[in-house]
């Protein structure tokens, strides 16, 4: 049986709100009611595709429990006593991210498909709207996490890669950069001779952190503490060589702290800006919220072409390294209430409050 969210439900109170979600189909109502059918003597979900009933023959039920009590059967097209669709879908994607994840090798879609029973454009589909990315991407992304940590344990670079599923250090070393943010050599020595200029100022939201690659700009960390900060970014690459104090980068910091107090001004720094495909799809669409404007998961999730991932764009958000400008702070739910922020909700709210939102 389907459970729908708190707010779902507040959406469909009234006998004429149901009989609206009914008559459309409404996907936001599936599991928020039930209606039943007097002529029929069977009860549905809100999107079943049975025919339209007459309005002075249904009747509205919270739960299946009070339909079956008044003394209707389930709908055997809907099916309102089991898992939704969309809970189905659900579980026969968590059950192929597992089997990429459990796999030596990368599993090639039409195995994948085959083993859920679905064909493989079918399987891609319901896979991409579940996640926000394609399978091959959910592969490249744990592979990337696996080579990570392989590198920090394995005796080679060579060695970690054939440990981490890749069929080539050549289809490796062609996005390595990408992936690990320097060469795969230096990220297992923690950042051996890479080099990031990095620097503290204060800002009236307290400490923030600037730090960049050759690059451009590769985080900008929020905190109370800017000892505590730099020691966040010295465990992330205990053997680089971090550099800070110069002039030239201490004007860096300004301009990110004017930012902060005046979003109007924008940010005319270069990004580094590193993730899966789908999360830089999903920065690069925070970064076209205009300043005194938000937008909602769902908004953002339909802006990046996957309207039905709107979970996966919360995540999305919170690895968000680069911090104000990449304005994930201008993402809120679907009813304009703050969710939550790496840097804190407080200071989500100041910032949304001094950009006029």
């Amino acid at each position: 049986m389907t459970t729908a969210s708190p707010n779902a439900v507040l959406s469909f109170l009234t006998d004429d709100d149901r009989w609206h979600a009914v008559s459309g189909r409404d996907p936001a109502a599936d599991g928020a009611f039930y209606y039943s059918v007097r002529t029929t003597g069977v009860y549905c979900r809100p999107v079943c595709p049975s025919r339209l009933a007459r309005r002075e023959n249904v009747r509205f039920h919270d739960t299946t429990q009070d339909a079956e009590r008044a003394g209707f059967r389930p709908c055997k097209r809907c099916r309102p006593n089991d898992a939704s669709l969309a809970e189905r879908q659900a579980a026969i994607v968590e059950r192929a991210c597992r089997a990429i994840e459990e796999a030596d090798e990368v599993p090639s879609l039409d195995r994948l498909a085959k083993s859920v029973g679905m064909s493989s454009s079918h399987f891609h589909r319901v896979f991409a709207a579940h996640t926000g990315i394609t399978p091959k991407e959910y592969a490249d992304a744990h592979r990337g996490r696996r080579v990570r940590e392989q590198l920090s344990r394995s005796e080679t670079v060579t060695e970690a890669i054939y440990a981490a599923g890749f069929e080539s250090s050549g289809r490796f070393y062609a996005s390595s950069t990408a992936r690990l943010g320097m060469t795969p050599t230096a990220f297992r020595a923690g950042g051996d001779g890479t080099t990031i200029h990095f620097a503290a100022g204060e800002c009236s939201l307290g400490s923030v952190l600037v730090a960049a690659t050759d690059k451009g700009v590769c985080a900008i960390l929020l905190g109370d503490d800017p000892d505590a900060l730099a020691r966040d970014l010295q465990d992330c690459f205990p053997s680089a060589n971090l550099v800070g104090g110069d002039a030239s980068f201490d004007d860096w910091v300004a301009r990110v702290v004017g930012l902060v107090e005046n979003p109007t001004l924008g940010l005319d720094l270069p990004l580094d800006i590193r993730g899966t495909a789908f999360q830089v799809r999903v920065w690069e669409a925070l970064r076209e919220i205009p300043v005194g404007s938000t937008a909602s998961y769902a908004e953002i999730a339909a802006q990046v072409g996957r309207p039905r991932a709107a979970r996966a764009v919360a995540p999305a958000c919170a690895t968000n390294p680069i911090a104000i400008a990449i304005p994930c702070h201008r993402v809120v739910r679907t009813d304009e209430s703050l969710s939550g922020y790496r840097w804190g909700v407080e200071r989500k709210a100041q910032l949304l409050e001094r950009e006029g939102k």
